[in-house]
């Protein structure tokens, strides 16, 4: 069986992408699919559907995102080999990610029903000089030389917040 590691945005995807190179997560590199993570939000996608396409075996989907609300379309012709789907979500967006890495929790808490985490992080997050600009960069600089803040980040956000479904947490691949 091969994972389809799917993520909702270019950040989301560096963030597993860091987690599947740092070993950090109970998959490795050579169970993805394709031997990689995909920034796609359906099957739908080109290189998905050349990656499902090719490979014969069972594969389990694992979405990654905030936005979780729509329903994944899986084509007749690939029903046979998706096995299972899966949701991490990062409600309400990422950027809790560097807050809590930061210990901005409880200042955020202050501001929180009137900003938006982005715009906290705007204000708030400096690393290497360099303000928090919702850039694949900033994450990979910020968390990418030290996935142990990451894995330990992505476990404090799992403890501090609640989920309304029964999606998972990107702490549950976690090894």
């Amino acid at each position: 069986m091969k994972v389809l590691f799917m993520c909702e945005g270019p950040n989301e995807k560096a963030i597993i992408d860091i987690l599947i190179k740092s070993e950090q997560l109970i998959y490795t590199i050579d169970d993805l699919l394709d031997l990689r993570v995909f920034h796609a939000r359906q099957l739908s996608h080109p290189a998905i559907r050349t990656a499902i396409s090719m490979y014969d075996g069972e594969i389990k989907v694992i979405r990654v995102g905030d936005k979780m609300n729509d329903v994944l379309k899986i084509p007749k012709e690939y029903a046979h080999k998706i096995t299972s789907v899966e949701r991490c979500c990062t409600r309400p967006e990422l950027e809790m990610l560097l807050i809590i890495a930061e210990d901005l929790v409880s200042e955020f808490e202050k501001t929180k029903s009137k900003i938006k985490p982005k715009q906290f992080c705007k204000e708030h997050i400096i690393h290497n000089r360099k303000k928090y600009n919702n850039s694949t960069s900033f994450y990979h600089e910020y968390f990418g030389n030290n996935p142990i803040l990451l894995t330990d980040t992505l476990k404090e956000y799992k403890r501090i917040s609640r989920h309304n479904s029964n999606d998972g947490y990107i702490a549950d691949l976690i090894k």
